[in-house]
């Protein structure tokens, strides 16, 4: 019997690490960072509320990094991963930045991640950010997909659910009650557990 090599793609924040933007949000006490992409769909329209607020209250780039720098993976994320590439290819495929996500990549075992740039000027004020490509997680898993891969995909939030639509196999993990609701067609779970039992099966076919 012959089966497609397959590709697990995962978001990683509220998937495998904790919400980046809430952490700093608890750092700081500024109750508006705790808006993620599980409340507001449009990503532009959250990035540059973000900026505006870090501008506000004079955050530098560092600022943030520190705040990261203290954070660990969820619990058992990283075991998690190690089980999946016993069996697979894992991927993340994130909407963070390679300058807040190194120091988490670490604590996970550097696995392969796609995501996007931060802009900053000479004081260390993040000035702008630079998606590598528009709508990115959708087009990744299509691109997999070309090249003969069988691809499940896993996420929590808005901004996920074009690469699960798009995906052979579309995992909700841990999502908020409004994007379940939105999005009924996708099975939902809250433990790793039950999830490697889901992809187990999955695989059989």
């Amino acid at each position: 019997m012959y089966r497609k090599p397959t590709v697990v793609a995962m978001d990683l924040e509220g998937v495998l690490v904790p919400e980046v933007w809430i952490a700093v949000a608890e750092k700081t006490g500024i109750e508006k960072l705790r808006l993620t992409t599980r409340d507001i769909s449009d990503y532009d329209e959250l990035m540059r509320m973000r900026m505006a607020i870090l501008r506000e209250n004079g955050l530098k780039l560092r600022d943030i990094q520190e705040v990261i720098a203290t954070m660990d993976p969820l619990s058992g994320a990283a075991e998690f991963l190690d089980w999946l590439r016993e069996k697979v290819q894992p991927v993340i495929l994130s909407d963070t930045y390679y300058e807040f996500a190194k120091p988490l990549m670490r604590k996970l075992g550097y696995p392969t991640l796609f995501c996007n740039s931060i802009e900053t000027d000479r004081d260390n004020t993040i000035t702008n950010y630079h998606l590598r490509i528009r709508d990115g997680k959708r087009r990744a898993i299509e691109a997999f997909r070309q090249i003969a891969f069988r691809v499940i995909a896993m996420g929590d939030s808005y901004n996920d659910t074009t690469m699960l639509e798009e995906a052979d196999l579309g995992i909700l993990f841990r999502p908020p009650d409004n994007v379940v609701r939105e999005f009924p067609h996708f099975r939902v779970f809250h433990e790793y557990d039950k999830v490697k039992g889901y992809i187990e099966e999955y695989l059989k076919k």
